[in-house]
């Protein structure tokens, strides 16, 4: 079976695709999937986050055909496997412009990769760039992390209509797999609102599992772990674990 493609995308930043490309790639790696965590963000924090090296070769020498895909590093969960990004995909925009078909290098770079593993996760940078077109074009889904703020609002109807331009002349076959809250309070009364107007507006594309603003998933990054790693039992690893049931429900259908 041929893995399964998601990206992680939400042109705004700070809203979580990191902590969650991680967090539902770790429980699924528990669960005995074979996940392969690819980093497209030039800051790479996903490697940071599972205890990959970023100064080995990543996605960038894979694309420059540097490096095949063998060269994923390993990381604390079984199973859960890390191709890093870091500073040289900050000029993959400007190598790229002039490629012809250059909005499939990645998808052509990554091909080898789908007969080894079962889920493959993409970390888009903040910005509906070359790079993030690459990452529409491989995918299969996308799921949007959103954060319960007003202003993440505003960028939701740029990234969809993004998103459907590729489906349409791009990628047919893509699709948006959910909108996921993260950095949710309860008590926040913007944050209720904006979970209904967004619900009661997309509906079911909406994860029923909201991810909590919790301290232990701030943490564990830091620790070079995902949170079921680091504190299986805290509120952010019990949510993080209801919205990968919910993904890999989706996925599956």
């Amino acid at each position: 079976m041929r893995a399964k493609k998601i990206i992680f995308l939400n042109q705004k930043g700070g809203v979580g695709k990191t902590t969650t490309a991680v967090n539902v790639g770790s429980v699924l790696a528990e669960l005995g999937y074979k996940v392969l965590l690819v980093d497209l963000d030039s800051q790479g924090n996903m490697g940071t986050a599972v205890s990959a090296d970023n100064s080995k070769s990543g996605v960038y020498e894979v694309l420059a055909g540097e490096a095949s895909i063998d060269c994923a590093q390993t990381t604390p969960v079984e199973n859960l496997y890390c191709l890093t990004g870091g500073i040289n995909m900050a000029g993959v925009d400007v190598e790229l412009v002039d490629e012809p078909n250059r909005e499939f290098f990645l998808k052509g770079a990554l091909m080898a990769a789908e007969d080894k593993y079962d889920f493959i996760f993409a970390d888009c940078p903040p910005a509906l760039d070359l790079v993030t077109m690459n990452a529409l074009a491989f995918a299969d889904s996308v799921i949007i992390p959103m954060q319960c703020e007003f202003l993440a609002m505003e960028g939701l109807a740029l990234l969809l209509k993004t998103i459907n331009g590729v489906k349409k002349n791009i990628n047919p076959g893509l699709e948006v797999l959910g909108i996921v809250f993260t950095m949710y309070s309860r008590r926040a009364n913007i944050s209720n609102e904006i979970v209904e107007d967004i619900t009661n507006y997309f509906h079911d594309l909406v994860f029923k599992t909201k991810i909590p603003r919790n301290v232990r998933v701030c943490e564990a990054p830091s620790h070079g772990l995902p949170i079921n790693a680091y504190e299986n039992n805290c509120t952010g690893a019990r949510a993080y674990r209801q919205l990968t049931m919910e993904v890999l429900e989706r996925a599956n259908r």
